[in-house]
């Protein structure tokens, strides 16, 4: 293991892990940037090495064979190396690469969300105990600059929410279901013939990626340890085309949002932390986010409402966030010192789904005839759910009651869907959506 200190007058070397999308990107800019880096470091960068899967792969970089190797371990391994990107992505190989490189000396600046919200708490006990900065600003939201003002500049307010569209493929799926009035199958060929979703959409659609990023959010906002198993998760597969048109009806739009709470519970604060598609009022801030964008709001207690907005994904931008984490660290490494690691210190209860409090939107197939209204209405009741507004369409055979609820345990809220669907006058409960966002 070493630990030596940077010496005045030698560079700080740099390695970098995969050579992707991403990677390609960190690695022009390291080199094509390389005098005004150095200006703003200190000291010159120098990339020593580039770990990839296959040497002689076609890569769009004019840089020297010799950078690359294979051996992505003895790179970091070697000792002299002040600070690693990790950008390979994946759990276990990243996470003994990353732990490899504290123990030998290095700082890292990573943007694996993945592995953060799954086994965070690892990486940043190893950071602690190498005395290492561990940075991942592009872990989160790619170039929009969202870690570092929940980790630094909001540390001395109390946050009491973080509302996040993170992740750019559901945003433009949904986005062009409002717009065109697409279904949800019509917007993800769409958005794969437009390369903004993968060939497996999965962990987009189904909101694996939004929850993993969500974990992250959480855990930096109210300073307490939070895992993707923490996090309430559903993607947006059973979004319909009816939903959209209900949430317009409305004023409202739907997107995929990732929130993250502090509660007031009757055994003290503690914190929520969920990924749903969600109703939300067109004079939200957030309604406002098209495309692949993605956007962050943030409700604290001294600062007020902030809003963070950009975009979320692609190699130049998330390499933007790379270059500003990779400064930071060179800058602490030149000066011999590093900057906040984990902060857990609230160790707040995190609430299961059902302990946290929303509203929702039910459509309903009723039957029309007298005293459906009263014995929907005494279903919300059994179960403490205030009716906010309720109104009738259609009739006959087509009648729907369509009911929008005052805020409630979710708990509750499922209770009473599941009791609305054994009544004899409900044909069918058609769609189920939260609200959020002070509609």
């Amino acid at each position: 293991m070493s630990t030596s200190s940077w010496t005045p007058g030698r560079p700080l070397r740099v390695a970098l892990l995969g050579c992707g999308v991403v990677g390609t990107e960190v690695a022009r800019l390291l080199t094509r940037d390389a005098d005004e880096l150095a200006q703003r470091v200190g000291a010159p960068l120098e990339l020593v090495g580039i770990a990839v899967r296959r040497l002689g792969r076609e890569r769009d970089l004019d840089l020297p064979s010799e950078l690359f190797t294979t051996d992505a371990m003895g790179l970091v391994s070697r000792g002299d190396i002040d600070v690693v990107i990790e950008v390979i992505g994946g759990i276990d190989l990243a996470r003994e690469l990353i732990l490899a490189a504290l123990d030998h000396g290095a700082s890292v600046v990573t943007a694996n969300k993945a592995l953060l919200a799954e086994d965070g708490a690892t990486l940043f006990e190893a950071a602690h105990k190498a005395e290492r900065d561990l940075y991942f600003e592009a872990a989160v939201a790619g170039a929009i600059p969202i870690v570092r003002p929940l980790r630094e500049s909001l540390a001395g307010d109390r946050v009491q929410r973080v509302l996040g569209i993170v992740n750019g493929t559901t945003n433009f799926i949904l986005d062009a279901m409002t717009t065109t009035g697409q279904g949800f199958s019509e917007a993800l060929d769409e958005a794969q013939r437009l390369g903004y979703a993968e060939a497996d959409p999965t962990a987009d659609i189904e909101g694996f990626d939004a929850a993993s990023k969500a974990a992250i959010l959480a855990g930096l906002a109210f300073h307490t340890r939070v895992t993707i198993g923490d996090v309430h998760r559903e993607g947006i597969t059973e979004v319909t085309a009816a939903d959209v048109r209900s949430a317009d009806e409305m004023g409202c739009v739907v997107k995929l949002l990732a929130i993250c709470e502090r509660r007031e519970t009757a055994d003290g604060p503690a914190v929520s932390a969920r990924v749903h598609p969600a109703m939300i009022p067109v004079t939200h801030p957030l309604a406002s986010v098209h495309g692949a964008y993605n956007a962050v709001f943030v409700e604290s207690e001294s600062a007020g409402e902030l809003m963070f907005y950009g975009p979320g994904a692609g190699g130049a931008p998330t390499a933007s966030a790379v270059l500003g984490d990779v400064v930071s660290v060179a800058r602490n490494r030149r000066s011999d010192v590093f900057g906040p690691g984990e902060s857990t210190h609230a160790q707040l209860e995190v609430l299961e789904m059902g302990r946290a409090r929303t509203r929702y939107h039910v459509s309903i197939d009723v039957d029309d005839r007298a005293g459906v209204l009263a014995s929907v209405a005494s279903a919300f009741a059994e179960f403490g759910v205030s009716i906010k507004t309720v109104r009738q369409e259609g009739s006959g055979s087509d009648a729907q009651l369509v009911i929008v609820t005052h805020e409630a345990e979710d708990a509750s809220l499922s209770a009473t869907v599941a009791s609305l669907r054994g009544l004899d006058m409900v044909r069918d409960v058609t769609s189920v959506m939260r609200v959020e966002g002070g509609f």
